[in-house]
């Protein structure tokens, strides 16, 4: 069983900055790629960052120069850095994961439940 649990949510002011946090807990061989998305009320879920086990990033136009991902592999954690906050990065944030259990079995997407990021204009 594996589990994505985030944290660091909460409600902001625009222009001040918060930090997520997803750690991945339970029976891990390896942690691949990993992500933050995040879905706004009415819309669809989007990615917001991502991270491949080497470090290589990649991130959504509308959050480029606001936003660090970042991972600790021996910690098996993931982290969101957000500055600069907009009324608009307001929403569910989500943590997933491409995790392979044992060594025996392909990789699988896991998701966390998620944590809500509210911004104040």
């Amino acid at each position: 069983q594996v589990q994505l649990v985030e944290s660091g949510g909460g409600l902001v002011q625009a222009g001040e900055s918060l930090r997520l946090s997803c750690a991945a807990s339970g029976s891990i061989d390896s942690i691949y790629t990993m992500g933050w998305y995040r879905q706004a009320p009415g819309k669809q879920r989007e990615l917001v960052a991502s991270i491949t086990r080497g470090g290589t990033t990649n991130y959504a136009d509308s959050v480029k120069g606001r936003v660090t991902i970042s991972r600790d592999n021996a910690k098996n954690t993931l982290y969101l850095q957000m500055n600069s906050l907009e009324s608009e990065d307001t929403a569910v944030y989500y943590c997933n994961a491409q995790i392979r259990t044992t060594i025996l079995r392909p990789m699988n997407d896991y998701w966390g439940q998620g944590t809500q990021v509210t911004v104040s204009s």
